[in-house]
């Protein structure tokens, strides 16, 4: 857009000439910039940035340049066939780089997996253990409660036992005679345990002593009858 005829006429000898061979050139410059899969599709900023260095060059020609275009990129034959080879291998690169790093995270999807999986059984491992150390316990706690309930029952058995003895013994007045009797049948049951040593009280011979008077109740003749009943 020209905005100073003046200029336009007198500072250059041919516009449209010199305006070509100044885009093509700054063209050049850009595209050798980048990479060949970047110029064929980068036009829109390769037309922005054209744009501004035509402003900024034609500005002394009086000339504004309002916009640029690049219809088409159109490089050498060689030059097509190396785009295409390396595009080719860029996009060989980019599958082969995609793939690694699926089998990457695949690796580590399963190596995490396999972590949660051995924490999960060795979770499972201790609960089991502790459930089992738990009803272990409890069993030998009910065992030890069962056997002292037996203890104390054995033994009130037997206070409730030597108490009925005694309260019959005191209440019975039993002579001296049965008691020497229940003495025997206490001595014989000793006897016939198995132990091998027996330890009697002191004053044993005292009681062996009353001993003949039991002797003299199975010798003693029994009451006599009189004929005439």
């Amino acid at each position: 857009e020209p905005v100073d005829p003046q200029r336009l006429i007198y500072n250059v000898a041919s516009f449209i000439v010199a305006v070509t061979k100044l885009a093509q050139t700054n063209l050049r410059n850009l595209i050798g910039d980048l990479q060949l899969d970047q110029a064929l599709t980068s036009r829109d900023s390769i037309n922005a940035s054209l744009r501004s260095i035509l402003d900024d060059a034609t500005d002394t020609w009086g000339v504004r340049v309002k916009r640029v275009e690049i219809q088409r990129i159109d490089p050498p034959a060689d030059v097509m066939n190396a785009m295409h080879e390396q595009m080719k291998a860029e996009r060989t690169r980019r599958a082969t780089v995609t793939e690694a790093n699926g089998e990457r995270e695949a690796a580590i999807t399963r190596a995490e997996g396999q972590r949660q999986a051995e924490i999960l059984a060795a979770e499972a491992v201790r609960q089991r253990e502790i459930l089992h150390a738990e009803g272990q316990a409890l069993a030998v706690r009910e065992l030890a409660e069962a056997e002292r309930f037996r203890r104390e029952t054995e033994a009130q058995g037997e206070a409730d036992a030597i108490r009925l003895v005694y309260a019959a013994i005191h209440d019975g007045d039993p002579s001296n005679d049965l008691i020497a009797i229940k003495y025997l049948e206490a001595l014989a049951k000793v006897a016939d345990g198995k132990a091998t040593k027996i330890f009697l009280p002191a004053d044993t011979s005292t009681a062996l002593g009353s001993l003949a008077g039991v002797a003299e109740l199975f010798t003693r003749p029994g009451p006599t009858t009189d004929a005439a009943d």
